[in-house]
């Protein structure tokens, strides 16, 4: 998997983002928590920034120190949330 391949994600070979605007507050809040599960799952986890109902999501693979399969594959998981909620 690449970047082209997540075309609501931007970045480079260090990191990976995506922002989202989500109906409301808590909307925002339960996304968060169903990534929170897979990120768990995964034992991957990304850096999460919450606006009220705006979220950034950053992954990159730190101990790599760029990105890696394993962001790529928790980006795609991400979209899958996010799709779902919206």
């Amino acid at each position: 998997m690449t970047l082209a391949d997540l075309p609501s994600w931007s970045g480079d070979e260090t990191e990976i983002t995506r922002t989202v605007e989500l109906p409301g507050f808590m909307d925002a809040i339960a996304v968060i928590d169903r990534v929170a599960v897979v990120a768990e799952e995964m034992n991957h986890h990304p850096d999460i920034d919450i606006r009220w109902r705006t979220l950034t999501f950053r992954c990159s693979t730190h101990s790599a120190g760029k990105v890696t399969e394993s962001d790529y594959e928790l980006a795609r998981r991400i979209d899958e949330i996010v799709a779902n909620q919206s």
